[in-house]
């Protein structure tokens, strides 16, 4: 029971990343992609960071369309507005939830660190496609959009470095 009390949190992520389980895009790799359709589909691009965390963060296109199977690559900017080195870690999620199935993440900056000196900006980028299965879903072929939604936070790393600070 123990173990897998700590073995819950990775196992879950895993599972919400390779079914589209709550939102969560599919992690694929370009080999996978198929089918190029001539229907075009809107992404909306969204950012969030947590009130903890002293960055700005938006994305540099607020969306795109594209033909469903293309690939897209698309930037989002975070800036350390403090005086002091920050790291941060986002998440993502996929609205309706129902399309996270199709969404397939190629490439992303999300679930890793991204430390940042005081004033520091950068371009993140983050390369999907639709999948054209998505067509194929009467759930969801009717769509027209798919929102893209990141949210920054203070990695624990950040409070490691105080915590040990503090000692």
């Amino acid at each position: 029971m123990f173990f897998l009390t700590f073995a819950a949190v990775p196992l879950y992520k895993l599972f919400c990343q390779v079914t589209g389980y709550g939102g969560t895009p599919k992690i694929v790799n370009v080999k996978d992609q198929i089918n190029i359709s001539e229907k075009k589909i809107k992404i909306e691009f969204n950012s969030d960071v947590n009130k903890k965390l002293n960055w700005s963060f938006k994305p540099e296109q607020r969306s795109m369309e594209s033909k469903i199977g293309d690939s897209i690559l698309a930037f989002y900017k975070a800036k350390n507005n403090g005086n002091k080195s920050i790291t941060g870690i986002a998440t993502y999620n996929i609205l309706p939830f129902e399309a996270a199935q199709y969404f397939n993440k190629v490439d992303c900056f999300c679930f890793e660190n991204q430390t940042l000196e005081p004033g520091e900006e950068v371009l993140l980028p983050v390369n999907f496609y639709i999948d054209p299965k998505i067509l194929d879903d009467p759930s969801v072929k009717h769509l027209n959009s798919i929102i893209l939604s990141y949210t920054f936070f203070q990695s624990d790393e950040n409070l490691e470095k105080i915590s040990e600070n503090n000692n």
